[in-house]
């Protein structure tokens, strides 16, 4: 199936300011840089894409965005500040709240791997850390990338970068476990969930933005 050509739509500007600060943080982040500054920079990175959503929000799905955004930066917070678990917490609402925006936007086709999907991030997050609790996130965070593929957003920009933050947060487990000690999740762990997140909005703002042009194009004709 071929995906639709998008347009471009306000406050793009906000996309690459979203980079720069998450590149930066990452920099940051291997020098050192601690304290109130430190967890602010982490914030902004989603937080600027959360800004982008709010601007152009119009309708339902627009604020759904904006609040699996808003989620997303309210996680990389409160990771720092209050710990994994209400960190983790906060990120497993915005993953209900994915589901729901993706599946009011659904296919009528790739069911069969969206199951897929959903079942294999508890199933690998179970076999690294032989835990409940991150079991039960993973089904929320499976459940996420399963819907993304489902859903009628582009899939090489919305399902792809879903599929790279279940791969950040499985490194996350696996950084607590069998690569604890390795270089590997330490490079690719935030790069991975900041473009994941960057690809999530970016896919979902331009599809909605495309689909209000169409809109008024038919009211004008």
């Amino acid at each position: 199936m071929t995906e639709p050509k998008l347009p471009p739509f306000p406050h793009f500007w906000l996309f690459p300011a979203a980079i720069i600060a998450g590149v930066t943080f990452w920099a940051a982040s291997h020098l050192g840089v601690s304290g109130p500054l430190f967890v602010a920079w982490k914030g902004l990175g989603v937080g600027l894409l959360t800004l982008c959503a709010t601007l152009s929000a119009r309708d339902r799905n627009g604020w759904l965005i904006t609040a699996l955004l808003a989620l997303g930066t309210l996680g990389d917070v409160v990771l720092e500040t209050s710990g994994i678990v209400i960190g983790g917490a906060a990120f497993l609402a915005g993953h209900l709240v994915s589901i729901l925006l993706y599946l009011s936007n659904r296919r009528h086709e790739g069911g069969a791997v969206a199951v897929a999907i959903a079942l294999a991030a508890p199933a690998a997050a179970f076999a690294i850390t032989h835990d409940i609790g991150a079991t039960v996130y993973a089904a929320g965070l499976g459940g996420m990338a399963g819907a993304a593929w489902y859903s009628r957003f582009p899939r090489t920009l919305v399902a792809a970068g879903a599929l790279m933050f279940v791969a950040s947060d499985l490194l996350i487990f696996a950084n607590l476990g069998p690569l604890k000690g390795s270089i590997i999740p330490t490079l690719t762990i935030w790069p991975l969930y900041l473009g994941g997140q960057t690809m999530i909005a970016y896919g979902v703002l331009r599809t909605l933005e495309a689909r209000k042009r169409n809109e008024d194009l038919h009211h004008r004709l």
